[in-house]
C-alpha cells in the first residue's frame, strides 16, 4: 500500500461502538478477576513455627542453627557441589549466596502457628499467646529486625475450633494495632479449607474488624491453605478451589498446599506422602489453573525428612530438599515451606542455582526480543512476559544482582515490570 491511500472498510462505526458497548461488562469483569501480578516480592518460602515457641530472637536462631549445619556438613562450596550436583560454576556463587542468605535474612516469611503446630490449649493460654506473638512481631518490626512477612495461622472455620480461631485472630490483630499498627508484610493463613462459605466468613472478620478500628477497606487479606480434597473437587464433580478464590472478594493473597493433610484425606500411607506424590500434582496444577492470572500466589508443601544427625544422613535429606525444591521451582512454584533450619542451606541453594543457572539463556532470550535482533528461538510476547518474570523473581530472591541484569539485557528494573505485566514493585 502507497503511503498516504486511503483504506476501504465495510462496517459502519456504529457496529464497532455497539460490540465495544455489548462487551463492557466483560471487560470489567477481566479486569477485576484477572488484575495479574500483583507485582510485589514473594518469598521464596514459610517458615512455620508454633506459638508457644516463639521468641524475639526465633529468627536469628534459625538463622544460627542453619549456618551451623552449613559449615558442619557442607562447609565450601566443593562440598554443597558434590552433594547438591551443582556445576563448578556455580558451587562458589551458590554457596557464597546461600551463607551471605543465612547470616542477613534466613527467614523471608514466618508464620506463627496457632493450629496444628500448637493444637488445643486452654483459652488463657492461647490469649496469652497471640498477645505476645503481636508485642513481638511488633517490636521486630520497629527495630527493623522482622522477616519480610510475617503473621499467623489461626484455627480453621470449622465448629470446633471456630469460637478459637476467631478470638486469636482478633488478639492478635487488635494486639498489632494497639502496639503501632499492622506491618506492610502481614499475611495470615486460614487453613483447612472445605467450602467458599468458610471463606466468606473469613472476609467477614477482616471487614468487621477494619470498621472496628478504622482501617481502610480491604487492608486485610489471607491466604488460603489447601488441605482437604473438597477445595479440590466438590460433591458435584465440579473444581471448586476457583470458588474459594472468588469467595474471598479480592482479599485472597495465596494457596497454600498442605502436603500431608491433603495426602491423608486421599487415603495416602505415610511412607508416600511426599510432594511429589501424584495426587499432589493433580491438586496443584488445579491450583496453578485457578489462580491464574488472578494474582493470587501459589505455594508448595513442605517435606518432613530432617536434615539431621551424621553428616551422610544429613546429605541424603539435603539431596532430596534439593530435588523436591527445584522440581516445584520448575513447575512455577516459587513458594514452599521449610520444616527445620537445616532445611534453609537446601532452600536457598535450589532457588539460586534456579535462577543462575538459567540467567544467561534468558538474558539473552529477552534482550534478543526487546531488540528484535531474532536468534535461535523465535519469542513471542508471552515468552518475553516469562522471561521478565523470570528475572525479576531471580532479583527478588537474591540469586541475580541488578547489575548484573542490567548488564545482560540493558533493561532497567521498571522495563522487567512492564514487560512482564506487573505493577511497578513496591516490595
Amino acid at each position: 500500500m502507497a503511503q498516504g491511500e486511503t483504506v476501504g472498510t465495510s462496517l459502519a462505526d456504529a457496529i464497532r461502538v455497539d460490540i465495544g458497548a455489548s462487551l463492557a461488562g466483560v471487560d470489567a469483569e477481566l479486569a477485576h478477576r484477572y488484575p495479574g501480578d500483583p507485582g510485589t516480592r514473594q518469598p521464596v518460602h514459610t517458615v512455620y513455627v508454633p506459638a508457644d515457641a516463639f521468641a524475639a530472637d526465633t529468627v536469628r536462631t534459625w538463622g544460627d542453627q542453619a549456618l551451623a549445619a552449613l559449615d558442619e556438613h557442607a562447609p565450601d562450596a566443593e562440598t554443597l557441589a558434590r552433594v547438591l550436583g551443582l556445576t563448578e560454576e556455580l558451587a562458589g556463587p551458590v554457596h557464597d549466596r546461600v551463607r551471605a542468605k543465612l547470616e542477613r535474612e534466613p527467614i523471608e516469611d514466618l508464620r506463627i502457628d496457632f493450629e496444628d503446630g500448637y493444637g488445643p490449649r486452654p483459652d488463657a493460654e492461647e490469649d496469652a499467646a497471640a498477645l505476645a506473638a503481636a508485642r513481638i512481631v511488633s517490636a521486630a518490626v520497629a527495630e527493623g529486625s522482622a522477616p519480610p512477612f510475617v503473621g499467623i495461622r489461626m484455627k480453621c472455620m470449622e465448629a470446633a475450633v471456630r469460637d478459637r480461631g476467631i478470638r486469636t485472630l482478633d488478639i492478635f490483630l487488635t494486639g498489632l494495632l494497639d502496639a503501632g499498627g499492622l506491618p506492610d508484610g502481614l499475611v495470615l493463613t486460614l487453613p483447612k479449607v472445605t467450602f467458599p462459605q468458610q471463606v466468606r466468613a473469613m472476609v467477614r472478620l477482616c471487614e468487621e474488624f477494619e470498621k472496628a478500628r478504622g482501617l481502610a477497606g480491604g487492608r486485610i487479606g489471607f491466604e488460603i491453605q489447601i488441605e482437604t480434597t473438597q477445595s479440590i473437587l466438590g460433591p458435584d464433580g465440579t473444581a471448586t478451589v476457583a470458588r474459594l478464590i472468588d469467595a474471598a472478594d479480592g482479599r485472597a493473597t495465596g494457596l497454600h498446599y498442605g502436603t500431608f493433610d491433603y495426602s491423608a484425606s486421599c487415603g495416602v500411607s505415610p511412607a508416600y506422602q511426599s510432594m511429589d506424590h501424584p495426587v499432589a500434582d493433580h491438586a496443584k496444577a488445579v491450583m496453578q489453573v485457578a489462580a491464574a492470572g488472578t494474582g493470587v500466589r501459589l505455594s508448595d508443601g513442605a517435606t518432613n525428612v530432617l536434615p539431621v544427625g551424621p553428616t551422610p544422613q544429613v546429605h541424603d535429606a539435603w539431596r532430596l530438599h534439593y530435588g523436591l525444591v527445584r522440581r516445584s521451582l520448575a513447575r512455577a512454584y516459587y513458594q514452599g515451606w521449610d520444616m527445620h533450619p537445616a532445611h534453609l542451606p537446601t532452600r536457598y541453594a535450589a532457588v539460586y542455582a534456579f535462577y543462575r543457572d538459567g540467567f544467561a539463556v534468558a538474558a539473552a532470550r529477552l534482550a534478543a526480543y526487546v531488540a528484535k535482533a531474532g536468534g535461535d528461538v523465535m519469542d513471542e510476547p508471552a515468552t518475553a512476559k516469562a522471561l521478565s518474570g523470570y528475572l525479576l523473581r531471580g532479583l527478588d530472591s537474591g540469586a541475580l544482582d541488578p547489575a548484573e541484569v542490567t548488564a545482560a539485557t540493558a533493561l532497567t528494573r521498571p522495563e522487567l515490570d512492564s514487560l512482564a505485566g506487573r505493577r511497578p514493585a513496591s516490595a
